[in-house]
């Protein structure tokens, strides 16, 4: 039996947004009661175009972002019962830049070495140590502890942000967007290093991104959100199979292939993103749906779990 390492339940987080000048604010609900189950050993793709509030979501796990509504279980219990100490040593971010992630004026080894400095664990042979046995790990040679960040590549530097969520040995790992600021050349290389780690150390993973080839590489079960909910949801091979939900199809034929006789993919979605700030009524996706007709424009769908395949839609 799976077990459950990370659980939200009915996740909500609005924001007041100023309107302009003398007209007050007004609410942006960027997650509507988003529930996502993360188990032990696995990894998670939360997949959707910006704004779509994967990183809301992100940060109210991480703790940088109170939720308005709804509950988050980490490893069986309330995550209000976990310190915030706990929780920054067992849940552990890598984020999108790893350039503006790091801070510029300290050196690698002191960069890597931060969170053993914060939790007091060990002393300086100690930690030094585990410093270089990490950086080993991630392929970062030692020579490297006395560097900056702005002398290394990008690749090098999301290794140091990856050194650095893996020095405590977390139980979970958000990556948020991890290589989408890398060169191609290197997304392979980082993707590849995650994958290595994730057998090697038994780690889980919730990997935030808009790209589906990135999920293909690295997932095993793909949740894909649509202006703060979760419209689909299903095991990887499943769900790039046979899609159920519009946008779905839509996001996996914008994945830009290497043949180049068949130039720029076209989703069929247009240009114009809703408003989160007034959002459409009924299913939010129908003004960009091709299959949306007078039902869709009225009522919610309803999730449907059939075989272990979640969908939102009236034409699942």
């Amino acid at each position: 039996m799976t077990t459950a390492l990370l659980q939200t339940e009915d996740i909500t987080k609005v924001y007041q947004v100023s309107a302009g000048l003398f007209k007050g604010k007004l609410p942006l609900t960027a997650a509507n009661g988003v529930s996502i189950q993360v188990n032990r050993g696995e990894v998670v793709g939360l997949v959707g175009e910006s704004g779509c509030g994967k990183s809301t979501i992100a940060k109210i796990i991480l703790g940088l972002e109170k939720a308005t509504s709804g509950q988050i279980y980490f490893d069986g219990q309330p995550m209000t019962n976990i310190d915030r100490k706990e929780r920054a040593r067992r849940i552990q971010p890598i984020f999108q830049d790893p350039y503006s992630s790091l801070n510029p004026r300290k050196s690698i080894g002191s960069i890597i070495s931060l969170p053993y400095r914060v939790h007091q664990i060990g002393n300086k042979s100690e930690m030094r140590t585990r410093m270089t046995e990490i950086m080993d790990t991630v392929g970062l040679p030692p020579r490297f502890m006395s560097s900056y960040p702005n002398q290394l590549s990008g690749g090098q530097r999301q290794r140091v942000a990856i050194a650095r969520a893996l020095i405590m040995k977390p139980d979970l790992v958000i990556c948020d967007e991890p290589t989408s600021a890398l060169d191609v050349s290197v997304q392979s290389q980082i993707l590849n290093l995650l994958l290595d780690l994730r057998k090697n150390r038994g780690l889980t993973y919730l990997i935030i991104t808009h790209d589906l080839s990135v999920v293909e590489h690295i997932a095993s079960r793909v949740a894909v959100m649509y202006l703060g909910r979760i419209v689909e949801e299903a095991a990887t091979d499943k769900l790039l199979k046979n899609p159920r939900h519009p946008y779905t199809r839509a996001l996996l034929t914008s994945v830009l292939t290497p043949e180049p006789r068949l130039g720029l993919p076209e989703t069929h979605l247009g240009i114009a993103y809703p408003n989160p700030i007034d959002p459409p009524p009924g299913c939010t996706f129908h003004p960009r749906c091709p299959e949306a007709d007078d039902r869709c424009k009225k009522a919610r769908p309803q999730p449907i779990d059939e075989n272990d395949h979640m969908v939102a839609c009236y034409f699942a």
